[in-house]
């Protein structure tokens, strides 16, 4: 029995001078922030990856939400990075991750569970880093 084709991904990153940079994938081009001194239009590295993490978060709920059969009209991930110095890294992330559904605090539960359990980006971070976050219902108020 052959095991399944491995997925994989690939991006190039181009430095295009002394201020900026950018990553191509696909057809899609994102600015990389690697100036020295910052660059407010573009993503530094740990932001990059605090991105990806959401993303990831994201494409989970979307992958899962068919699935389970999950009626959801929105979803807004937040995340927090703190980094230490020595060594460089990011010591801890913090997500919050706000859900506007109607469905019951055990089937949000459930969604945060598939997040935990099958994300790529998630499951690549988590190991290495003291990552922690929730699931809520979005709050609207009555008008």
């Amino acid at each position: 029995m052959n095991a399944p084709a491995k997925m994989s991904f690939d991006v190039v990153s181009v430095r295009l001078s002394a201020h900026a940079s950018e990553a191509r994938c696909k057809q899609a081009t994102l600015a990389l922030d690697t100036d020295l001194a910052g660059n407010p239009q573009a993503f530094n590295p740990a932001e990059l990856l605090l991105a990806a993490l959401s993303a990831c978060i994201i494409k989970g709920i979307e992958r899962v939400v068919p699935i389970l059969e999950f009626e959801l009209r929105g979803v807004e991930v937040q995340v927090h990075g703190v980094r230490q110095d020595v060594p460089p890294k990011l010591e801890s992330i913090r997500y919050e991750i706000v859900v506007d559904s109607d469905e019951s605090d055990r089937r949000l539960d459930l969604l945060h569970e598939n997040v935990r359990r099958f994300g790529t980006v998630y499951n690549t971070v988590a190991p290495g880093t003291d990552l922690a976050g929730t699931l809520r219902r979005k709050v609207t108020l009555p008008s």
